[in-house]
Formats: structure tokens, C-alpha cells, sequence
């Protein structure tokens, strides 16, 4: 699936170009295209099949409800997240280098895909019918991600040494993670000023004060 801030206003294809296969992934991105568009989620599922060019009870044989569709289209930004996040690290072999590459990259897909990170990160979606198990994996992995960095740091002798402890670990994870998603929330609501200081050079500073806090000696 295409990233949701490349996607241009595009002019829908006919409904009988879809494969049935085919039809959940396209109208998860129209979603993608509509919100990204109107920057919120109030839209129709009757709009989302008009985007995607199908009838208007097409969607209801994949979600039967909008809140199914915005859980997907949840799922889908975390995926996207995560690819974003891998592509930023590359084959970079420095734990340092690669978590303050990956924080920049997180920092910067959240601002630049403001109504999908409010989405992926919502609590409004919560419910007793609502079940996000593919939003929460996808979570998970990327949080998997960033705990492997800090375990590669620990074991080289870059990050302290007590990060070799699981429990640790995670804390260390959680710690970095929250400050990098708070500061993305901050920036997004207009709240994250420092004077004389560009967004840009704001967010490199927090990183790297996240990053002095986990070194070795520290």
C-alpha cells in the first residue's frame, strides 16, 4: 500500500476493474486518500466507495461497520510506520546512529500524516466491540524494533549495560518511545515551541537527549 501523504487526488476506477481480493486494500486507501485529504475521518462508508468506485454497499461485505474500517486503516498506518522506520535505519550497523535516524523518521511520518498518526494512536476508536488486534501488532513490532536497537547498544558497550536486562529493556523502550510520540503530539497541536528553533531542530535535540540518557556511564 502507498504511503498515504503520496497520494494524490486520483480519479477513482470503475467498479469493474476491482478483483473481490483486491476491494478490502482499495477501500482501506481511499480512507487513507479521503483523511489525508480533509485531514479527519468524518467521512461516509458511503463516500469511501464512491472514492474507490464501487457500489455504495460494497464495503459492508468487508466492514460492517466505519469503526472496522478505521481499524484497518489503523493497522495499515502502523505498516506503513514501521516500513519507514526500517527503510531509515537501512543496513546502518551503529545502534546510536540508528536510533536517532529512527526517531527522526517517526517524528517526521506523524507530522507529515497528521489525521493518520491521531488515528493509529486514538483512544475515541476504544470500545467494548472494537477489537484493534491488527493495529496492536503492528505496534508491537515497531516497538520490537526500537527494543532491538537498544539491545544491540547495550550489548556493544554504547548503551548502559543494564539494558541487557529484559525488564530494563522495555522500560528504556517505553521511555524513548513516549518522548519521541509526545513531542509528534506537541508538534502536531501547535504546543512544541522553543525559540529560535525550527521544528526540525527541536526534534534532533530531544533525540539526542534521549540518546545521552542511555549511554553507557550514565
Amino acid at each position: 500500500m502507498k504511503d498515504a501523504k503520496h497520494q494524490s487526488k486520483r480519479h477513482p476506477r470503475k467498479a469493474a476493474t476491482y478483483h473481490h481480493g483486491d476491494l478490502r486494500r482499495s477501500l482501506v486507501r481511499a480512507a487513507l486518500e479521503l483523511a489525508a485529504e480533509g485531514r479527519d475521518w468524518n467521512f461516509s462508508l458511503r463516500e469511501v466507495a464512491r472514492r474507490a468506485g464501487v457500489s455504495h454497499n460494497a464495503p459492508y461485505g468487508h466492514f460492517a461497520h466505519k469503526r472496522d474500517l478505521l481499524a484497518a486503516a489503523a493497522a495499515a498506518g502502523h505498516e506503513l510506520l514501521q516500513s519507514e522506520l526500517m527503510a531509515a535505519i537501512g543496513k546502518v550497523k551503529k545502534p546510536l546512529t540508528s536510533l536517532l535516524r529512527m526517531g527522526a523518521a517517526y517524528i517526521d511520518f506523524g507530522t507529515k500524516n497528521a489525521a493518520l498518526y491521531r488515528l493509529m494512536f486514538t483512544a475515541a476508536l476504544v470500545g467494548p466491540d472494537w477489537r484493534p488486534e491488527q493495529a496492536l501488532a503492528s505496534g508491537v513490532a515497531t516497538r520490537a524494533l526500537l527494543e532491538d536497537i537498544l539491545g544491540r547498544g547495550a550489548r556493544s558497550g554504547v548503551f548502559a549495560p543494564v539494558l541487557n536486562r529484559k525488564s530494563e529493556l522495555q522500560i528504556a523502550a517505553l521511555h524513548a518511545w513516549a518522548a519521541v510520540h509526545g513531542l509528534t503530539m506537541l508538534l502536531l497541536d501547535g504546543l512544541a515551541t522553543v525559540e529560535n528553533l525550527s521544528s526540525e531542530r527541536m526534534a534532533q535535540r530531544v533525540l539526542n537527549t534521549i540518546s545521552r540518557g542511555l549511554e553507557a556511564g550514565r
